[in-house]
């Protein structure tokens, strides 16, 4: 019988570098959310422990929060493998309402849960007008609620504190790309992307989902390609989106081999069951472009 062949090591999909990539484990509290770079790549299980399968090499900063806990912020340097990191108990009552916050629009399913976040933002903004993540925070709930002038209003708070802040720019262009601002929504992911120094991932798919509007796949695919090669596989729906993008330039074989990756990272995610539907319809329309006897 003809078979498809797939190419599963993902060469086109991912930079040779990421090859250079080896493992760190993080100690800390338990439920502890981990950033690297400001990418946020996971949180510790019950005992306290994270494994990252893939960590560049170089130095890098490492931002831990837990529940009831000062934020820390530490560095990681080039060749280490484990990560220790203590958290302090805090009584900052602004931290505490923050990290609540963070929580409540993390689980937010609907327009009632999300107010509810939007409320516990702005009691911490009460407590601490200068706290630019809770702006951030803030924004973000409020475009989900479609509240786009009071969202922009708290990035430019943000701002006001911290001037340079590649997640409030990245914020600002998803909410200019939902009303529909496509060119001033590209010009703040490229402004996020300089603040962070080209390391943005968030920056990258809200630019290919600029060009997606626009009609151009072939440059999403490149966008969501940079995201991809940033995240080190921690957000599996990216390969979800490239492997659309794909199937609308019509590069079929590629399209299969990124929702077969999302497969292999989110077996059970919420696209898995609809994945794996399109993968057969894609491997029957594919089996003409490369296959063997």
């Amino acid at each position: 019988m003809k078979a498809l062949v797939v190419f599963a090591a993902l060469f086109f999909l991912v930079p040779p570098a990421i090859n250079a990539q080896s493992a760190l484990t993080i100690t800390t509290e338990p439920n502890a959310i981990v950033w690297i770079d400001e990418i946020r790549r996971g949180a510790t299980d019950a005992s306290g422990k994270l494994s990252i399968a893939k960590v560049s090499p170089g130095r890098h900063s490492v931002r831990v929060r837990a529940s009831g806990f000062k934020e820390t912020t530490t560095v990681l340097l080039p060749g280490r493998r484990s990560l220790a990191v203590k958290l302090v108990p805090t009584t900052d009552q602004a931290e505490l309402l923050f990290q609540q916050a963070e929580t409540a629009r993390e689980k937010a399913r609907d327009d009632p849960a999300l107010e509810n976040a939007a409320d516990l933002y702005r009691e911490t903004l009460k407590l601490r007008p200068a706290f630019p993540a809770a702006r951030v925070g803030l924004a973000r709930v409020l475009l989900d609620l479609n509240q786009f002038k009071d969202a922009h209003a708290e990035i430019d708070a943000a701002r006001r504190t911290k001037p340079s802040y590649a997640e409030a720019s990245a914020v600002e262009g998803r909410i200019y790309r939902e009303e529909a601002f496509n060119d001033e929504a590209i010009r703040s992911f490229r402004r996020a992307i300089r603040e962070a120094r080209g390391v943005q991932p968030e920056a990258y798919v809200g630019i290919a989902k600029v060009y997606e509007d626009k009609g151009q796949f072939a440059e999403a695919v490149v966008e969501y390609r940079k995201a991809i090669a940033q995240l080190s596989d921690s957000e599996p729906v990216i390969y979800q989106m490239l492997g659309a993008a794909y199937e609308r330039i019509e590069k079929l074989k590629e399209a299969v081999a990124a929702y077969e990756k999302y497969l292999q990272l989110a077996p059970n995610g919420s696209y898995a069951a609809a994945i794996r539907s399109i993968l057969e319809q894609l491997k029957r329309e594919a089996a003409g472009e490369q296959i063997i006897p």
